[in-house]
């Protein structure tokens, strides 16, 4: 999506963090979630000051990794490059076990499980430096403001996020969209 490049581009902050993570050269590795969603609700509320990122979600799929906890090598290596940010990296690979799915395929279809649809979009700095953007459930309700259950997560688990979050005080041209 040439808008979300667009304003990734624009922020020096994302941009180099995309250029750490590229380094590690995981597999289908995306920067995804708040990273990417914040972004776009921020500029569509028109923030003087991006909102300051709590984590950056970095994910990738290797299904070959044996060991649990290489995950944690590589946010140690994000750190030592960006200390300033709050790594946190997953194997999708390994997710489907935590959450109590089928075996993920890719990063993407991982993505089509997290609790909000607008959430699962992600983005990567390829090896010939180009960006590359994916989103699970495509772009549109992002870019209109919603907030939107995906019915293969419980409608709990995305009522107690959209409550804990803050997002409808932060962003309030927020709507709450239905599956």
């Amino acid at each position: 999506m040439n808008k979300i490049i667009e304003l990734v581009t624009q922020d020096t902050l994302r941009v180099s963090a995309l250029q750490c993570a590229a380094k590690l050269d995981l597999p289908d590795w995306y920067l995804a979630a708040g990273f990417v969603r914040n972004l776009v609700w921020d500029q569509l509320h028109a923030l003087p000051e991006p909102t300051p990122l709590n984590d950056v979600d970095m994910i990738y799929f290797d299904p070959s990794e044996k060991d649990d906890e290489t995950y944690l090598t590589y946010e140690q290596q994000l750190t030592e490059m960006m200390p300033e940010l709050n790594w946190q990296v997953r194997n999708q690979a390994k997710m489907h076990l935590r959450n109590g799915d089928r075996a993920y395929t890719s990063s993407l279809d991982a993505m089509s499980y997290w609790p909000e649809k607008e959430t699962a979009v992600g983005i990567r700095l390829n090896q010939g430096q180009d960006y590359q953007c994916v989103a699970a459930f495509g772009y549109q309700s992002l870019f209109e403001l919603k907030v939107t259950h995906n019915p293969k997560r419980g409608k709990s688990v995305f009522d107690q996020r959209v409550a804990t979050k803050g997002w409808l005080q932060r962003w309030p041209k927020l709507t709450l969209a239905s599956d």
